[in-house]
Parts: structure tokens; sequence; C-alpha cells
């Protein structure tokens, strides 16, 4: 019996040993793959986090570009404000014009013309020449004035 139990210990044991074996390859196959499958996963990571920064530096080189770009413009546009002359600020000094206004001579062309008039129509010692200059004068101004509210010279009352 004896015999009978060594061998049947030795079989177990051996037997013992082979299934194991098999066992501890195959899980030593399993742990490789999940090695190189965590591998994979993690350089997939890692290329999404580079892409990612990658981005955010372009982004970042556009937003300065952007920034670069206004600050220009900004002082170009400063600089043309300053260079340009100052607008003309206009006055009443400045909008007068010089000379005889049109109303002076109307007034002194109608009272030229209403002399001659007078003259040639009562023939007495000059009082048609007085009474047409007067009338002259007067229609010679009316008109002229008129011509200085055209043209901005006068401005009217109401």
């Amino acid at each position: 019996m004896k015999y009978v139990f060594s061998i049947l210990a030795v079989v177990i044991g051996l037997s013992a040993c082979n299934n194991s074996s098999k066992e501890q390859e195959l899980m030593k196959q399993q742990a490789v793959a999940a090695v190189k499958d965590s591998l994979k996963l993690d350089s997939f990571k890692r290329a999404e986090a580079a892409q990612k920064a990658v981005f955010v530096q372009q982004q970042e080189k556009e937003r300065i570009a952007t920034q670069v770009r206004e600050e220009k413009r900004t002082l170009l546009l400063s600089e043309k404000n300053d260079a340009a002359p100052a607008p003309r600020q206009y006055s009443e000094t400045q909008t007068k014009k010089k000379g005889w206004s049109s109303a002076a001579k109307g007034a002194v062309i109608g009272a030229g013309a209403g002399a001659l008039g007078g003259v040639l129509v009562d023939k007495k010692d000059g009082r048609g020449a007085i009474i047409g200059g007067v009338v002259g004068a007067g229609a010679g101004y009316l008109i002229g004035r008129d011509k200085d509210k055209k043209s901005g010279r006068v401005q009217s009352n109401n």
C-alpha cells in the first residue's frame, strides 16, 4: 500500500504542476495583452493631449496676432487724427463777406436809373430826378436784399 500511495502522490503532484503551468501561461498572455492594450490607449490619450496642446497654442497665437493688429490699427488711426489739421471753426466774422452787399449795389443802381427816368419823364428843375431817384433806390434795395438772403449773407428774421 505504501507503494500505491507513493505512486498516487507522484501522479497528483505531476498533474497539479501541469495544470497550473498552463493556467499561469494563459494568465501571463492575458496580462501581456492587457499591458499592450493599456499602452495603446495611453499612447492615444497622449496623442490627443498633444493635439489639444497644439490647438491651444495656435489659438493663443491667433489671439495675440489679432491683438497686435488692433493695436497697430489704433495707433495708425490715432496718428492720422493727430496729423490731420483741426476742422475749421467758422464764426460770424469769417462768414461775412467784404465789399458791397447786393442791397447796397441795388440801391445805387436803382437810384441812378430812377433819377435818369425821372428827368426824362418830368422836365422841371430836378423834381422828377429826385422822385425817380428815391423810388429807384428803394426798389433796388429790396431786390438786392432778396439776393443777399438767397446767398446767405443776410439771415431773415423769420
